[in-house]
């Protein structure tokens, strides 16, 4: 599966400062709770190029401030999710530890902007995984372990009518991640037919198989390291992986629980308040 690189920034591109400024505005939207306008609003031709590295931007300053990087999440790997943000290819974002947790933790509604909610198949690598044409048996036999996970989308512009150079400025709007259990990958695990049910307050409201991934959630790790490399860069052993939602994303309201469960992978839980 082809991953080709993004093309180069033109003349009429955001030059660093504005790039750098932008990062600035992006994290002080997320620190003070109060949204800010979609940046192609202003700047219709930002190119995907440009948010990724706006999205670096703001990445760099969390790390210089304590925090570490543990993965990535793919997203709109499935035409549910593009079909309703309107958009027709993946996108990428950076996991760092302090948006990572546990099955049954608490989040509070407040800390959150405008979030949503999404069951996704995921994986925690045992192997480096790098290059442009990754083999999709290679990246199987890089795969430690497999989970459920629910991620919290959430977005620091006004509204999610946002294009996919928003989202992934936006570090392809992830807001928290909560992983399940990990069990090892077998040989004869089907990723592709494991059907995937989501309930909040013990009703069911949204199913996806791992089909809707790309036909596949083990070619989101092709298509991941390929985009990657573009930017000189890998997965690395004991990163996380989200492959993306298998259903369109719900609501997340406070005062409920969403679960997540499949016939072969431990349920995962999130608690809202």
């Amino acid at each position: 599966m082809d991953a080709p690189c993004l093309g180069g920034i033109s003349v009429d591109e955001p030059d660093n400062c504005w790039i750098a400024a932008t990062a600035l505005a992006l994290l002080a939207a997320e620190y003070e709770n109060v949204p800010v306008e979609a940046l192609t609003r202003r700047r219709p031709g930002l190119s995907l190029e440009t948010a990724y590295r706006i999205q670096a931007a703001t990445v760099a300053r969390h790390v210089a401030a304590g925090a570490r990087v543990v993965g990535h999440k793919a997203g709109a790997t499935s035409k549910a999710i593009q079909e309703q943000a309107g958009v027709d290819e993946p996108d990428s974002g950076v996991l760092l530890d302090d948006m990572v947790l546990a099955t049954g933790s608490t989040v509070h509604r407040s800390v959150l902007m405008q979030p949503r909610v999404e069951a996704e198949l995921a994986f925690r690598l045992g192997s480096d995984l790098s290059g442009p044409d990754v083999a999709l048996e290679q990246a199987r036999a890089a795969v430690k372990e497999v989970f459920l996970a629910l991620e919290v989308i959430d977005t620091r512009f006004t509204d999610w009518k946002i294009t996919i150079a928003d989202s992934i400025a936006d570090n392809a709007s992830c807001g928290r991640v909560v992983t399940g259990p990990m069990v090892p990958l077998d040989a004869d695990m089907d990723l592709a037919a494991e059907p995937v049910v989501v309930s909040v307050n013990g009703t069911a409201v949204a199913t996806g198989e791992g089909l809707a991934v790309l036909g596949d959630p083990l070619l989101v790790l092709v298509w991941l390291a390929g985009r990657l490399h573009c930017f000189g860069e890998g997965l690395r052993a004991g990163q996380l992986v989200l492959a993306g939602a298998v259903h369109a994303s719900l609501p997340l309201e406070a005062g409920s629980t969403v679960r997540a469960h499949s016939p072969h992978l431990p349920p995962v839980e999130l608690r809202v308040r």
